[in-house]
């Protein structure tokens, strides 16, 4: 499965904000800041009850979702314009 990423999110974090993830990041040997705030993203989507990758992904990976849900329920993920019924 080839993995891509074609929107781009720029944030702006404090000093502070950008230590912790830094800190958070080393401890536990993350590639990159952008897998850090990814695998971030994941476990707080997670603690609130959105299904996220099954577990069976590589270190390497780092991703948010399988891909699957959007299309498996015809959801677009907020992307239409047209208005629900």
């Amino acid at each position: 499965m080839e993995l891509t990423r074609g929107e781009r999110l720029q944030i702006m974090l404090t000093e502070d904000e950008l230590k912790a993830l830094d800190d958070w990041r080393f401890t536990r040997r993350m590639p990159s800041r952008a897998a850090a705030i990814r695998e971030l993203l994941k476990r707080g989507l997670a603690s609130e009850g959105v299904v996220t990758m099954d577990g069976k992904s590589k270190s390497e990976d780092f991703g948010v979702t399988d891909g699957k849900t959007a299309k498996s329920n015809g959801d677009d993920g907020g992307r239409s314009t047209r208005k629900q019924a």
